[in-house]
């Protein structure tokens, strides 16, 4: 029968035939390498180039290490999850064999917002030291203590929810392989606590991996595991070996010696029924395999070509570039046929009859430039949205050359909450400077909601997310010292560089238009269904999200089914694909609702590709509905708690876009038409 679990594999497309080999370095994904090969070039030669903290480390048999040549290898265990529920809890959660007093890795921002926790585990091996069923702790317990009755009542929920190990061998995953349909491999960076069968004796996730988990009613615990190391001899440099895979297979074993494990037997099953005293000895075996085609630079090759496929994001970039490709043409035609034949036709006017035949767009000059509505909060906006923007510019730049790839765990999440908190200054220059053109002189209130409106609501609701996750005990809480951490970064570094910014922008002069505004507003006519504010937002934001939405279901995956996500290089066009379909689109209505002499446009503006967030939000319903098996309140609550922080933040981001690209726009046509 193939390894097939279902929950697992029911989230991911079948491998595809592996693609031609490209050349890796530095121990990171090939995928990503290709921009580093270029900094790499530049590198002193006799040299090596790595990227912080991922050097590779050396192995030696025991009695020839070093200090250049660990004889130990440590296996780190991190954070449990299941994709039944957003709740992960760390190791120490679960009563299992646990360490002996020994200090945690350091952890950075990144991994502790993501909630991983990685732990020493008592699993301790020496390389090319092969071992046998060793034993490694023995739990007992009686289900007539309240105690032991909790614990075992918590494993068996966590088995019912298929929450999985993660285990770190040298910085890599262990991963469980097993065949999936026509022939292939699915590597799993992780492998199930245990399975259940049910009442009618229907085996569920991974319990369809053995035929003798057959008991009706009865939880079996994977207790032993068979791990295979896999290394690669070093040439023509440093002496030792360097791990390249490290791969198990979990099964589960009734050791009839508890004492002196052979493990052999039935399988260690726990009845919903049974009262008397369970005993669960947990044992493993090693062995060591040397692997001369894989070489530690693309070591994490096998783990990712399981993974969704390229093909899958060829299409998409694909649709992205077609919706591009008529935006671009039909904002080309407008600017160089529709406006220059409207342009030139508008300076031939001289007389006083022709400027009273002027209709469309020029008819609006005297009042395209009127400060709009509720001014404030569309400054505030702005410039909380171009903080996120150069962010998440910056951001995807230093993942496309392979420094925030999964080996450098949480470095992604560290690198934008830096990058944003450092980007107070821009925020607040564009705010200001904006709220300043809009007439405003309430500058310290406008500095003020910069400063808190947007970060304010993001935090109140991960603050309330949080709170949950503390009372469900999950290790996604984010501990009291990180949360003051955050809020110092925030108060204490991002604020007063909020505050420069704004001064900056306030002693600057206000935006020069090009045409002088009216002093008495003109009255808009009535406007057709389609020129309409609404019809027209709705619309704007629909073409953004044709670009994205199947990127959107990569990366939905990679955080709510626990997915790798390293095509960072898809992303990144993806991103820029979005800012020219948010610009493009947002233009071209913008001058269909001027031609229909409706001059507010900074609003429809910033709303018509803004719209792509609610866009953004559907699907992420539909989403969990069609795709997600969450079950629970509280993982329920947390998803859309989440998912509202994403919204929003996607909102800013995208309607900055289409406010600068309307305002670039306005400006240009109005700055080339005489006006008397």
């Amino acid at each position: 029968m193939p390894l097939i679990d279902p929950v697992q594999a029911a989230r991911r497309p079948l491998p595809a035939r592996s693609p031609r080999r490209v050349p890796a370095a530095m121990g990171l994904p090939r995928r990503l390498l290709l921009p580093v090969a270029l900094l790499a070039a530049c590198a002193p030669r006799g040299g090596a180039f790595y990227l912080p903290g991922l050097a590779p480390v050396n192995f030696c048999e025991e009695g020839r290490a070093t200090d250049e040549c660990k004889s130990v290898i440590e296996l780190f265990v991190n954070r449990l999850d299941s994709v039944e529920s957003v709740l992960p809890y760390e190791y120490t959660a679960f009563d299992f064999c646990q360490a002996a007093d020994e200090k945690r890795p350091s952890e950075n921002l990144g991994q502790v917002l993501f909630g991983e926790r990685i732990e020493p585990s008592p699993y301790k091996f020496t390389f090319k030291k092969e071992e046998k069923c060793k034993s490694v702790c023995t739990k007992v317990y009686d289900p007539k203590k309240t105690e032991d009755k909790q614990k075992l009542d918590f494993l068996k929920k966590s088995m019912l929810l298929n929450y999985q190990h993660h285990w770190i061998v040298d910085n890599m995953p262990v991963t469980w392989c097993y065949d999936v349909d026509n022939n292939q491999k699915f590597c799993n960076p992780g492998f199930p606590i245990g399975c259940f069968t049910t009442e009618k004796g229907h085996p569920k996730d991974a319990c369809v991996i053995n035929a003798e988990f057959r008991e009706e009613d009865t939880f079996y615990i994977f207790n032993h595991v068979d791990i295979k190391i896999f290394y690669h001899v070093v040439e023509k440099e440093a002496v030792g070996a360097r791990l390249v895979a490290a791969k198990l297979e979990p099964k589960s074993f009734k050791h009839t010696h508890i004492d002196n494990p052979d493990c052999s037997g039935t399988p260690m099953g726990i009845s919903n029924k049974a009262n008397e005293e369970i005993k669960i000895a947990y044992t493993y075996s090693v062995s060591f395999q040397e692997e001369e085609k894989i070489k530690w630079a693309s070591r994490w090759d096998y783990i990712l070509e399981s993974m969704p496929h390229t093909h899958i994001q060829w299409f998409s970039i694909m649709n992205s570039l077609v919706i591009v490709l008529f935006l671009s043409g039909m904002v080309a035609m407008i600017m160089l046929r529709t406006l220059h034949k409207d342009i030139a036709r508008y300076n031939q006017m001289d007389s006083t009859e022709d400027a009273q035949e002027e209709f469309g767009w020029k008819l609006v000059h005297g009042d395209i430039f009127r400060p709009p509505r509720k001014g404030m909060l569309l400054s505030v906006f702005l410039g909380s949205g171009t903080q996120i923007l150069i962010m998440t510019f910056v951001t995807l730049f230093f993942a496309c050359l392979g420094f925030l790839s999964p080996a450098n765990r949480g470095a992604l999440m560290t690198c934008a909450v830096v990058l944003w908190v450092l980007l107070g200054t821009p925020a607040g220059y564009v705010a200001a400077r904006f709220y300043k053109s809009f007439g405003g002189e309430k500058w310290k209130t406008n500095v003020l909601l910069t400063s808190f409106l947007c970060p304010g609501i993001v935090f109140a609701d991960f603050f309330i997310m949080n709170l949950i996750l503390w009372g469900e005990g999950s290790s996604a809480a984010i501990p009291f010292g990180t949360l003051v951490a955050i809020l110092a970064l925030w108060f204490c570094i991002s604020v007063p560089l909020t505050f420069i910014g704004a001064y900056f922008g306030f002693k600057k002069n206000a935006i020069e238009h090009p045409v002088r505004t009216n002093q008495i507003p003109r009255q808009i006519p009535e406007q057709s269904f389609y020129t309409k504010p609404l019809p027209g937002i709705i619309m704007g934001g629909i073409l953004p999200f044709g670009c994205i939405f199947i990127q959107l279901f990569f990366i939905l995956n990679s955080i709510w089914s626990h997915q790798m996500y390293y095509m960072f290089g898809f992303l990144f066009l993806v991103f820029i694909i979005l800012v020219i379909t948010c610009s493009e689109a947002t233009i071209l209505l913008c001058y269909f609702h001027l031609c229909a002499e409706d001059y507010h446009w900074q609003w429809r503006s910033f709303l018509t590709s803004g719209f792509t967030a609610v866009y953004f939000l559907i699907y992420a319903i539909h989403y969990f509905f069609s795709k997600l098996q969450i079950t629970g309140t509280a993982s329920t609550i947390l998803y859309f708690g989440y998912t509202m922080i994403m919204v929003l933040i996607f909102f800013l981001f995208t309607g900055t876009i289409g406010f600068f690209a309307c305002f670039w726009f306005v400006t240009k046509i109005y700055s080339v038409v005489k006006v008397d």
